[in-house]
């Protein structure tokens, strides 16, 4: 009987500890994943040249793309849905369609932009699926300004 317990006792601890490798090795597939993700790069040419995360508060040339992820997602929100607004917006950016009324308001309605639909799909897949990056000051901004910026 007391073969029985020790060996459900070590059964139960090995199983716990084979768990918690998998957790480890699932995060850096995840992670990996993202890395090798084609939406991660594309976004990295043609979004952060003004939507950097690593750009200054105070001289930014328009918001960083986890703003705009912010903005554009909601927990109904569905990675059709996202694509689909995401496309929308760069082929026909304008104040009436804008989101980020407060970006608008500080840098303008960003320029039109002439990216093949399928870099802006892979873009959009990738900042749906995955966290990005995003400024050290972001989440206190965030947190301070939404709500304050009203439809134009």
């Amino acid at each position: 009987m007391k073969k029985l317990i020790v060996l459900g006792m070590l059964s139960v601890f090995l199983f716990n500890c084979n768990n918690s490798k998998n957790k480890e090795f699932s995060a850096f597939e995840k992670q990996m994943e993202a890395n090798n993700h084609p939406g991660k790069k594309l976004m990295e040419t043609h979004c952060y040249i003004c939507h950097s995360p690593s750009a200054d508060h105070d001289n930014r040339l328009g918001p960083p793309m986890i703003a705009v992820k912010k903005h554009y997602l909601n927990d109904d929100t569905t990675k059709e849905q996202f694509i689909t607004s995401m496309q929308n917006w760069i082929k026909n950016p304008n104040v009436d369609d804008a989101k980020m009324y407060g970006a608008v308001k500080r840098f303008g309605v960003m320029p039109k932009q002439s990216f093949p639909e399928e870099t802006i799909k892979q873009i959009a897949d990738y900042m749906f699926e995955h966290d990005i990056d995003q400024p050290e000051w972001f989440e206190e901004h965030f947190k301070e300004e939404k709500g304050k910026h009203k439809k134009m």
